[in-house]
């Protein structure tokens, strides 16, 4: 099994949306991972995702960004990826293309 669809096989996260902080987050194992967003009108910048490298490739980026960008589309928010790791997510992840402002 590749490591794509071990990924898409695990169950997502129960992120936590944190509106006032304007960020999304998980605490893995003791350790706080972020997406971290500044909001202006109806367009969401990602700015930072956080994870600990202790808790490091258990796809928690992945599922941080996911939650974010499912968030973004529900609310129909534009983004603009200005995150690298939120960035290349998308490359990988095409059906989220048309959320990009």
């Amino acid at each position: 099994m590749s490591s794509e669809s071990r990924a898409a096989a695990r169950p997502t996260r129960a992120v936590r949306h944190d509106e006032a902080a304007h960020r999304f987050e998980w605490t893995e194992d003791g350790h706080f991972c972020v997406l971290d967003y500044t909001l202006d009108g109806k367009v969401a910048s990602f700015t930072h995702t956080g994870v600990p490298s202790a808790v490091g490739g258990r796809g928690i980026a992945a599922d941080l960004v996911r939650t974010g960008l499912d968030t973004a589309r529900a609310r129909g928010w534009r983004i603009r990826p200005l995150c690298s790791y939120v960035a290349a997510f998308i490359r990988r992840h095409p059906e989220y293309q048309d959320l990009v402002d």
